[in-house]
Protein backbone atom coordinates (compact mmCIF):
# COMPACT_ATOMS: atom_id res chain seq x y z
CA UNK A 1 0.00 0.00 0.00
CA UNK A 2 1.28 3.65 -1.14
CA UNK A 3 -0.21 7.00 0.16
CA UNK A 4 -1.36 10.23 -2.41
CA UNK A 5 -1.72 13.04 -1.15
CA UNK A 6 -4.85 15.02 -3.10
CA UNK A 7 -4.93 19.05 -3.39
CA UNK A 8 -6.73 21.76 -5.01
CA UNK A 9 -6.90 25.16 -4.85
CA UNK A 10 -10.09 26.86 -3.90
CA UNK A 11 -12.74 26.59 -5.69
CA UNK A 12 -11.06 24.12 -7.98
CA UNK A 13 -13.20 21.40 -7.84
CA UNK A 14 -11.13 19.00 -5.86
CA UNK A 15 -14.63 17.74 -3.74
CA UNK A 16 -15.64 16.47 -7.17
CA UNK A 17 -12.38 14.97 -8.48
CA UNK A 18 -12.83 12.82 -4.51
CA UNK A 19 -16.51 11.75 -5.07
CA UNK A 20 -15.24 9.81 -8.12
CA UNK A 21 -12.49 8.29 -6.52
CA UNK A 22 -14.83 7.19 -3.93
CA UNK A 23 -17.31 5.68 -6.01
CA UNK A 24 -14.37 3.85 -7.38
CA UNK A 25 -14.39 1.81 -4.57
CA UNK A 26 -11.00 3.81 -3.31
CA UNK A 27 -10.04 3.96 0.07
CA UNK A 28 -9.78 8.16 1.01
CA UNK A 29 -9.04 9.60 4.44
CA UNK A 30 -10.35 13.47 4.65
CA UNK A 31 -7.08 14.99 6.91
CA UNK A 32 -9.51 18.35 6.96
CA UNK A 33 -12.77 16.23 8.80
CA UNK A 34 -10.14 14.71 11.25
CA UNK A 35 -8.34 18.08 11.99
CA UNK A 36 -11.93 19.38 12.46
CA UNK A 37 -12.19 16.27 14.91
CA UNK A 38 -9.28 16.57 16.82
CA UNK A 39 -10.25 19.94 18.18
CA UNK A 40 -13.60 19.68 19.56
CA UNK A 41 -13.80 19.08 23.51
CA UNK A 42 -12.10 15.93 25.13
CA UNK A 43 -9.52 15.91 22.71
CA UNK A 44 -5.70 17.08 23.83
CA UNK A 45 -5.70 19.76 21.16
CA UNK A 46 -8.23 21.25 22.42
CA UNK A 47 -7.03 22.33 25.39
CA UNK A 48 -3.90 23.61 23.92
CA UNK A 49 -5.69 25.88 21.82
CA UNK A 50 -8.01 27.43 24.72
CA UNK A 51 -4.56 28.09 26.44
CA UNK A 52 -2.78 29.12 23.27
CA UNK A 53 -5.74 31.58 21.77
CA UNK A 54 -7.87 32.09 24.61
CA UNK A 55 -11.90 31.40 25.82
CA UNK A 56 -12.49 34.24 23.46
CA UNK A 57 -12.38 31.54 20.46
CA UNK A 58 -15.10 29.36 22.04
CA UNK A 59 -19.11 28.94 21.16
CA UNK A 60 -21.64 29.13 23.96
CA UNK A 61 -21.97 25.29 24.41
CA UNK A 62 -17.88 25.17 24.70
CA UNK A 63 -17.09 24.24 21.05
CA UNK A 64 -14.10 26.01 19.77
CA UNK A 65 -15.97 28.82 16.87
CA UNK A 66 -13.80 28.19 13.64
CA UNK A 67 -14.85 31.18 12.04
CA UNK A 68 -12.99 33.42 14.78
CA UNK A 69 -10.51 30.60 14.83
CA UNK A 70 -9.80 31.67 10.88
CA UNK A 71 -10.08 34.76 11.44
CA UNK A 72 -6.88 35.04 14.06
CA UNK A 73 -4.75 32.83 11.77
CA UNK A 74 -5.59 34.71 8.56
CA UNK A 75 -4.02 37.52 9.48
CA UNK A 76 -1.10 36.48 11.79
CA UNK A 77 1.00 33.84 10.15
CA UNK A 78 2.98 33.07 13.62
CA UNK A 79 -0.53 32.24 14.82
CA UNK A 80 -1.32 29.89 11.96
CA UNK A 81 2.32 27.78 12.92
CA UNK A 82 0.93 27.75 16.33
CA UNK A 83 -2.03 25.87 15.72
CA UNK A 84 -0.06 23.55 12.95
CA UNK A 85 2.16 22.70 16.02
CA UNK A 86 -0.82 21.70 18.23
CA UNK A 87 -2.80 19.92 15.87
CA UNK A 88 -0.69 18.07 13.40
CA UNK A 89 0.79 15.30 15.84
CA UNK A 90 -2.72 14.95 16.88
CA UNK A 91 -3.93 14.73 12.91
CA UNK A 92 -1.28 11.84 12.26
CA UNK A 93 -2.51 10.37 15.18
CA UNK A 94 -6.41 10.14 14.29
CA UNK A 95 -5.32 9.37 10.48
CA UNK A 96 -3.40 6.33 11.93
CA UNK A 97 -6.41 4.71 14.03
CA UNK A 98 -9.17 5.88 11.33
CA UNK A 99 -7.72 4.36 8.27
CA UNK A 100 -4.31 3.61 7.51
CA UNK A 101 -4.26 -0.01 9.38
CA UNK A 102 -7.50 -0.82 8.29
CA UNK A 103 -7.07 0.01 4.64
CA UNK A 104 -3.38 -1.78 5.03
CA UNK A 105 -4.50 -5.00 6.21
CA UNK A 106 -7.52 -4.88 3.62
CA UNK A 107 -5.09 -4.70 0.99
CA UNK A 108 -5.83 -1.76 -1.01
CA UNK A 109 -3.24 -0.61 -3.41
CA UNK A 110 -3.43 2.99 -2.19
CA UNK A 111 -4.60 5.28 0.18
CA UNK A 112 -5.81 9.23 -0.83
CA UNK A 113 -5.08 12.11 1.75
CA UNK A 114 -7.50 14.08 0.80
CA UNK A 115 -5.48 17.37 1.57
CA UNK A 116 -6.37 21.12 1.56
CA UNK A 117 -3.43 22.48 2.27
CA UNK A 118 -1.01 19.44 1.50
CA UNK A 119 1.34 22.02 -0.09
CA UNK A 120 1.34 24.84 2.30
CA UNK A 121 2.19 23.36 5.25
CA UNK A 122 4.46 20.68 3.84
CA UNK A 123 4.37 18.38 6.73
CA UNK A 124 2.88 15.05 5.61
CA UNK A 125 4.55 15.38 1.96
CA UNK A 126 7.52 13.03 3.18
CA UNK A 127 4.71 10.25 3.70
CA UNK A 128 3.55 10.23 0.45
CA UNK A 129 4.47 8.41 -2.71
CA UNK A 130 2.45 10.56 -5.05
CA UNK A 131 0.85 14.12 -4.69
CA UNK A 132 -2.12 15.51 -7.42
CA UNK A 133 -3.45 19.01 -7.53
CA UNK A 134 -7.33 19.20 -9.05
CA UNK A 135 -6.32 22.43 -10.98
CA UNK A 136 -8.04 25.27 -12.76
CA UNK A 137 -7.18 28.31 -14.23
CA UNK A 138 -6.87 31.47 -12.59
CA UNK A 139 -9.89 33.58 -14.19
CA UNK A 140 -12.13 30.43 -13.73
CA UNK A 141 -11.16 29.96 -10.38
CA UNK A 142 -11.95 33.20 -9.49
CA UNK A 143 -15.31 33.33 -11.09
CA UNK A 144 -16.07 30.06 -9.33
CA UNK A 145 -15.77 31.85 -5.91
CA UNK A 146 -17.14 34.65 -6.58
CA UNK A 147 -20.84 32.14 -7.36
CA UNK A 148 -19.99 29.95 -5.08
CA UNK A 149 -19.65 32.29 -1.86
CA UNK A 150 -21.38 35.42 -2.76
CA UNK A 151 -17.96 37.55 -2.76
CA UNK A 152 -17.08 40.61 -4.17
CA UNK A 153 -14.24 40.62 -6.54
CA UNK A 154 -11.57 41.89 -3.71
CA UNK A 155 -12.86 39.56 -1.22
CA UNK A 156 -12.15 36.33 -3.20
CA UNK A 157 -8.73 37.68 -4.66
CA UNK A 158 -7.64 37.89 -1.34
CA UNK A 159 -8.92 34.71 -0.13
CA UNK A 160 -7.07 32.66 -3.11
CA UNK A 161 -4.20 35.31 -2.65
CA UNK A 162 -3.94 33.44 0.98
CA UNK A 163 -3.38 29.87 -0.30
CA UNK A 164 0.00 29.19 -2.38
CA UNK A 165 -0.61 30.18 -6.53
CA UNK A 166 -1.89 27.34 -8.27
CA UNK A 167 1.57 27.33 -10.29
CA UNK A 168 3.63 26.93 -7.45
CA UNK A 169 1.39 23.84 -6.57
CA UNK A 170 1.79 22.38 -10.50
CA UNK A 171 5.75 22.51 -9.87
CA UNK A 172 5.14 20.34 -6.30
CA UNK A 173 2.98 17.66 -7.32
CA UNK A 174 3.33 14.65 -9.70
CA UNK A 175 -0.11 14.80 -11.11
CA UNK A 176 -1.97 17.22 -12.92
CA UNK A 177 -5.84 17.25 -13.00
CA UNK A 178 -7.18 20.15 -14.87
CA UNK A 179 -10.75 21.22 -13.98
CA UNK A 180 -10.55 24.67 -15.95
CA UNK A 181 -13.17 23.66 -18.44
CA UNK A 182 -16.36 21.10 -18.41
CA UNK A 183 -16.82 18.29 -16.02
CA UNK A 184 -17.03 16.30 -18.58
CA UNK A 185 -13.29 16.54 -19.64
CA UNK A 186 -11.69 16.31 -15.84
CA UNK A 187 -13.46 12.94 -14.80
CA UNK A 188 -11.80 11.00 -17.54
CA UNK A 189 -8.48 12.46 -16.55
CA UNK A 190 -9.52 11.15 -13.07
CA UNK A 191 -10.48 7.98 -14.08
CA UNK A 192 -6.78 7.52 -16.12
CA UNK A 193 -5.10 8.85 -12.84
CA UNK A 194 -7.20 6.20 -11.14
CA UNK A 195 -5.63 3.31 -13.76
CA UNK A 196 -2.05 4.83 -12.96
CA UNK A 197 -2.66 4.13 -9.82
CA UNK A 198 -3.75 1.01 -9.59
CA UNK A 199 -1.09 -0.40 -12.09
CA UNK A 200 1.70 0.91 -9.99
CA UNK A 201 3.84 -1.26 -8.20
CA UNK A 202 4.79 1.01 -5.69
CA UNK A 203 2.43 -0.77 -2.92
CA UNK A 204 5.27 -3.66 -3.18
CA UNK A 205 8.26 -2.07 -0.73
CA UNK A 206 5.59 -2.21 2.29
CA UNK A 207 4.24 -5.59 1.83
CA UNK A 208 8.27 -6.53 1.27
CA UNK A 209 8.98 -5.16 4.11
CA UNK A 210 6.17 -6.71 6.61
CA UNK A 211 6.92 -9.89 4.69
CA UNK A 212 10.14 -9.85 5.90
CA UNK A 213 9.54 -8.70 8.94
CA UNK A 214 6.71 -11.49 9.14
CA UNK A 215 9.42 -14.11 8.25
CA UNK A 216 12.01 -12.76 11.39
CA UNK A 217 9.89 -13.57 13.81
CA UNK A 218 8.38 -17.02 12.63
CA UNK A 219 12.18 -17.62 12.50
CA UNK A 220 12.85 -16.16 16.18
CA UNK A 221 9.66 -18.17 17.38
CA UNK A 222 11.11 -21.17 16.32
CA UNK A 223 14.79 -20.60 17.23
CA UNK A 224 13.10 -19.78 21.04
CA UNK A 225 11.55 -23.49 20.91
CA UNK A 226 14.59 -25.35 19.74
CA UNK A 227 16.43 -23.68 22.29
Amino acid sequence: MFLVGLSGGIASGKSSVVQVFRDLGCAVIEVDAIAHEVVKPGYPAYHHIVQAFGHEILLENGEINHQALGSIIFHYSEKLKLLNAITHPEIHKEMLKQGIMKYLVQRYRYVIWDITLLFETKAMLRFLKHTVVVYCDPQTQLSRLMQRNGLSREEAEERIAARLPFEEKRQLAWHILDNSGEWEVTRPQTLHLHSQLEDSLDFLPLRLRLFTTFVGLIYLFSQHLLF
